[in-house]
């Protein structure tokens, strides 16, 4: 066995190797044409070009030449500069280091932390897990929000889309995800964002007690096309690496459809032919090898919530129904209700959750589906309601639902900053449906006429167990696993 690191063995490896360096022959937008060195697709390219260097991947190879797309401002590279195969893929590193720390696509540091030498250095081509060796999913994993935990429940290892148009609140809803969710460790991956959103999200939305617990990868909109992409496999890959210590994982992505158009740059520009909507085949070939990564291994699980930038409000546009089709469930988030002051934004009718039969129990169903009864035979009605056609007693659920909507409405509404630990949240619908606890203004505190306190969560307490807002006992517990206390 060697006594040298595994970083210290490649330094010295690359140093014995003889270098083979070849020519930039040719520049077209973003790709970079390179003659005269042998590489494999995926493998790291290095640019010497006047005044620095440019590191690239290699994205198609033909008889003499790799098309390669830049990692960073081309700016200054000219045909004829040296490049050099530097021989592997590109790596990250990992380790329980990581927590509290925001990484730009490649996982280098970007928040003035130390630096991250002498952790272990992986590739980002990780592997999921065996269809035949995936354990079922049969167990709900809290993540804080009502509505989803009651109506569109989210089991340990299952992949959940957030779809939604632009400005309807799908990064609020991932920060109030993070800050309550039962899982030990977020790894939040932010493709394709605007600068000024992702300092707002941290200091903001996510605050010191979610990040303590989490790892950000962020590659907002300025950088290049594949280091958005890379940004969403580092992320998942570190994600892996938590998993593999025997840690429940919640794995987020804001967006996926960001993460396809960076790929269509690219495949694009290595001359793949455009197909729906410009969007090249390699598209839809790369999005199931993202999120296949999340699901239940033999040690641990990484859940999955992606959100989905529906082009247009268009629910059925290419990337948005390839999603579907591959992911566990779905959460559609409505214009009709952001633009009413209806956060979160839910629109419970168009959710589902395809795992909800093996992860609750008869009697949560009974009353997710009668609550959802309500909903449907309201919305049905809503018009004649409102302007005074519908005769009381015509239909007995649309009575019950006209008595119930504000109720309703209510208990699907919550504030950014409160968290709804599960157990309250199943407590609230079941007084809701069985009308044993009239269920009234959610953001209120105590519930009028009952017991049951629902609303702000910081300093109350439930059935004698105390409820802590943005960290859960699970997520508490993570330092002992890391540290060989469990798992």
């Amino acid at each position: 066995m060697s006594i040298l690191s595994p970083v210290l063995e490649r330094s010295l490896a690359a140093v014995a190797r003889p270098r083979r360096t070849g020519r930039v022959s040719r520049m077209v937008g973003f790709r970079i044409d390179v003659e005269g060195i042998e590489a494999a697709v995926g493998d790291a390219v290095r640019i010497y070009r006047h005044g620095g260097v440019l590191d690239a991947e290699v994205v198609s190879a033909y008889s003499s030449m790799l098309a390669c797309a830049p990692l960073g401002d081309i700016t200054g590279v000219r045909c004829g500069d040296e490049a050099e195969a530097l021989g592997h893929p590109l790596t990250v590193r990992v380790g329980e280091e990581l927590l509290g720390r925001v990484l730009d696509g490649l996982g280098r540091p970007v928040d003035g932390g130390a630096p991250l030498d002498g952790l272990e250095e992986v590739t980002m081509h990780g592997q999921p897990p065996h269809p035949l060796e995936r354990d079922l999913v049969d167990t709900q994993l809290a993540l804080g929000i009502r509505a989803i935990d009651t109506l569109i429940p989210c089991g340990k290892g299952q992949r959940l889309g957030i779809f939604a148009g632009s400005g309807v609140g799908k990064s609020s809803l991932l920060s109030m995800i993070m800050r309550g969710t039962d899982a030990a460790v977020s790894v939040l991956a932010l493709v394709g964002e605007r600068g000024r959103e992702v300092n707002e999200f941290i200091r903001r939305d996510l605050g010191p007690e979610g990040l303590a617990r989490s790892v950000i990868v962020v590659a907002t909109s300025d950088r290049p096309a594949m280091v958005r992409v890379r940004a969403a496999f580092t992320a998942i890959r570190i994600a892996e690496w938590f998993r593999d210590q025997g840690l429940d994982v919640l794995f987020m992505m804001d967006s996926l459809t960001r993460f396809a158009m960076a790929q269509r740059e690219i495949g694009l520009a290595a001359g793949e032919p455009p197909a729906t909507r410009g969007y090249p085949p390699s598209v839809f070939s790369l999005m199931p090898m993202l999120l296949e990564r999340a699901g239940i291994s033999d040690r641990g699980s990484i859940t999955g919530l992606y959100s989905v930038l529906v082009e247009g409000d268009d629910m059925n546009e290419p990337i948005s129904d390839a999603a579907r089709a591959i992911l566990d469930g779905h959460i559609v988030l409505s214009r009709r209700l952001a633009t009413g002051a209806h956060f979160p934004a839910i629109e419970v009718l168009e959710s589902i959750s395809r795992l909800e039969p093996a992860i609750t129990t008869p009697e949560h169903r009974r009353m997710a589906q009668g609550l959802r009864a309500l909903l449907a035979a309201y919305r049905d009605a809503k018009d004649l309601v409102e302007i005074g056609a519908y005769v009381r007693g015509t239909n007995p659920l649309v009575d019950r639902a006209i008595e119930l909507q504000g109720q309703v409405d209510a208990f699907l509404r919550q504030d950014l900053f409160e968290v709804a630990p599960l157990m309250e949240s199943k407590m609230a619908m079941s007084a809701l449906m069985g009308g044993s606890l009239p269920v009234g203004s959610v953001a209120g505190g105590v519930l009028p006429g009952g017991s049951l306190p629902v609303g702000s969560l910081a300093g109350g307490s439930l059935l004698g167990g105390s409820i802590m807002s943005g960290v859960t006992p699970a997520r508490a517990n993570v330092a002992n696993v890391l540290g060989g206390g469990q798992g």
